[in-house]
């Protein structure tokens, strides 16, 4: 497992499934399109569209373009 970045700030958050853990899929919250205050993930930076994240629960990090018709795209 991966550390969490040490660039991670609790103020800088982003509400999308983690790909890795889905931490929040039983979350009642979260399947309802709320911002749920538990399952959210670090937004570590961006690049325009592209949102670059780290998990908190698993510490997967990854990248996701939020354009319509783009999709997720793991960091290797």
């Amino acid at each position: 497992m991966l550390p969490i970045d040490p660039h991670a700030d609790t103020g800088r958050r982003a509400w999308l499934a983690c790909p890795n853990c889905d931490h929040g899929a039983s979350c009642a919250e979260c399947r309802s399109g709320r911002n749920c205050h538990t399952h959210w993930q670090y937004l570590i930076g961006n690049e325009a569209a592209v949102l670059h994240l780290q998990c908190p629960s698993c510490a997967h990090f990854w990248s996701v373009d939020t354009r319509p018709g783009r999709g997720c795209r793991t960091a290797a």
